[in-house]
């Protein structure tokens, strides 16, 4: 079974830094994409930034010039560093990859549990 496990999440003050981390494991054949998601009470989940197995790399204009993603694909695993941090960024943050599995062969989404990320004064 393939799983993918966050942590990193907590709470910080505007203009604090968090990284976050995501570790997939399981039978992988491939990981395709990965990416970062938030989710706020009550609003749609909403893409972050992403990250491809060519590391070209997408993010939200929100978070332009101040989130970075990138990847360590001998761990499989995707980090989130973000700055200068504020309050409308608090949400949990799901952990989503593209990717294949070894047993079967299919190819689909999966996502982590989520970690909360609280931007406070």
């Amino acid at each position: 079974q393939v799983q993918l496990v966050e942590s990193g999440g907590g709470l910080v003050q505007p203009g604090g830094s968090l990284r976050l981390s995501c570790a997939a494991s399981g039978s992988i054949l491939r990981i395709y994409a990965m990416g970062w998601y938030r989710q706020a009470p009550g609003k749609q989940r909403e893409l972050v930034a992403a990250i491809s197995s060519a590391d070209s790399t997408n993010y939200a204009d929100s978070v332009k010039g101040r989130f970075t993603i990138s990847r360590d694909n001998a761990k499989n695993t995707v980090y989130l560093q973000m700055n200068s941090l504020k309050p409308e960024d608090t949400a949990v943050y799901y952990c989503n990859a593209d990717l294949r599995r070894v047993i079967g062969g299919r190819r689909g989404d999966y996502w982590g549990q989520g970690t909360q990320v609280t931007v406070s004064s």
